[in-house]
C-alpha cells in the first residue's frame, strides 16, 4: 500500500476514517431438507462466533490494532454476530489528544478509541430450487494512520468465496501544519490494487468507482465452476446429466443474479 501519511506533516491528528465493507457470498445445492439442515450445521459450524472472532482478531493483528473489547453472538436457528472495538495502540495513552475521543453513553457502545471490526452471517436456503446461498458482512472501519486494506488478501484467503462485493470510503479530512485540508493520505484508483495476482486471475470482476467522493466498489465472482464443488450430501455422478445440466443452470443463475444485484429469467 501506497501511504504519503509520512510525507505529510499533520497538524494534529489523522481525522481520515478509512472503511471497508467485505461481503461474501458461498452457494451450494441442498435439495431435501435433511441436505438443506446439514448445509446449516455446516454453516454454523464453520462461520460461527468463535471463528469469526478468530478471523477479527487476525484483522486487528495485520492492521496493527489493538483489540479494546469484543461482543460475540450466536443466534438460533442460525447465524452469527461479531462486534470489535479496536484501536491504533493502547487506548489510554492518548486520551487528553482527542483521537476519535472514547464515547460515554447508555444506548451506545462505550470506550470507541479509534473504531470497530464487525461481522454478521445470514444462512438463507428456500425449498422450491434447491438453492442455499450463505452471505456474511464484515466492516472494518478505522481512523489514523491504520488501513484496512492491509487485511483485504487475508479476508479474501479466510473463507470459500463464490462472490465478493466490496467497499471501500474514505471519509473526513486532515490536515497539514500550514493548515492544508487532505481528504486522502495514500494512493488508490481500485481496490483491485490490492488484491494478489492470482486473485485477480481467479475472479471476474467489475469496479465502479466514484473518485472526487472517495468511494471504491469492486465486484467479484469466481471462474471456475466445478459442480461438484457447489452439492452438498451428494456426488455430482450421483444424477443424471440432465439433472447435472439443470443443477448447474440454477446455481449459475444464482450466482449471476447476486452478481448483478437483479433477478433473471423472470416472466
Amino acid at each position: 500500500m501506497k501511504d504519503n501519511d509520512s510525507k505529510i506533516s499533520l497538524y494534529g491528528f489523522n481525522n481520515l476514517t478509512k472503511t471497508l465493507s467485505f461481503n461474501f457470498y458461498d452457494i451450494c445445492y441442498a435439495k431435501t431438507k435433511k441436505q438443506r439442515d446439514e448445509y446449516i450445521e455446516y454453516i454454523d459450524e464453520n462461520y460461527n462466533a468463535a471463528r469469526l472472532t478468530e478471523v477479527l482478531t487476525e484483522v486487528a493483528n495485520i492492521i496493527g490494532a489493538t483489540i479494546l473489547n469484543v461482543a460475540t453472538q450466536d443466534y438460533d436457528p442460525s447465524g452469527a454476530s461479531v462486534t470489535m472495538l479496536i484501536s491504533e495502540e493502547n487506548a489510554h495513552t492518548h486520551e487528553a489528544e482527542g483521537e476519535c475521543a472514547s464515547i460515554e453513553s447508555p444506548t451506545v457502545v462505550a470506550h470507541l478509541d479509534k473504531s470497530h471490526l464487525t461481522a454478521h452471517t445470514y444462512p438463507e436456503s428456500h425449498p422450491d430450487g434447491g438453492i442455499s446461498t450463505f452471505r456474511a458482512d464484515l466492516d472494518i472501519s478505522t481512523c489514523g494512520k491504520i488501513s484496512p486494506l492491509k487485511a483485504l488478501n487475508y479476508l479474501i484467503d479466510s473463507f470459500e468465496e463464490d462472490i465478493v462485493i466490496m467497499d471501500y470510503r474514505i471519509r473526513g479530512f486532515t490536515r497539514d501544519i500550514n493548515g492544508q485540508k487532505f481528504y486522502k493520505d495514500h494512493s488508490i484508483n481500485s481496490i483491485q490494487e490490492y488484491m494478489l495476482e492470482k486473485t485477480r486471475n481467479q475472479y471476474q470482476m467489475i469496479d465502479v468507482n466514484v473518485y472526487p467522493e472517495n468511494i471504491f466498489h469492486t465486484k467479484m465472482m469466481l471462474k471456475q465452476f466445478d459442480l461438484s464443488d457447489y452439492l452438498f450430501g451428494k456426488d455430482a455422478q450421483s444424477y443424471s446429466e440432465e439433472n447435472r445440466e439443470s443443477i448447474e443452470s440454477q446455481l449459475r443463475n444464482e450466482m449471476t443474479e447476486i452478481f448483478y444485484g437483479m433477478n433473471l429469467n423472470q416472466s
